[in-house]
């Protein structure tokens, strides 16, 4: 990562992934979960739900819901928060291809 100066202080460029920047082991995964987690928040407040209108959608108590928007996602897997945005009226698709590193990486992308 490239450093410089602004204004007298030092600052660094970042990968792209602050998971990865802080060192986190399961950096990708928490990427791909978090931008999940963005879009499950942007779409409740699109509808317009209360978490426990938004619960009652997704499957999953108001507390977790509530945990989930402050952050707390641990304890949901990348499926369970797909199927969240699925049973909030979004498509998801995955695309599987070749790549010329030896080791592929994920990329969420939102439409």
């Amino acid at each position: 990562m490239a450093k410089r100066v602004i204004e007298g202080t030092e600052v660094e460029t970042g990968s792209g992934n602050v998971f990865a920047d802080l060192g986190l082991h399961d950096a990708e995964k928490l990427k791909i979960k978090s931008g999940l987690v963005i879009e499950i928040s942007r779409a409740i407040r699109k509808i317009g739900l209360t978490q426990e209108e938004a619960g009652q959608r997704m499957g999953i108590p108001q507390p977790k819901v509530s945990a989930m928007l402050r952050g707390d996602f641990a304890n949901l897997s990348e499926r369970k928060l797909m199927d969240c945005l699925n049973r909030l009226g979004y498509d998801i698709e995955i695309k599987v291809k070749r790549t010329r590193r030896p080791v592929g990486h994920l990329t969420l992308a939102i439409a």
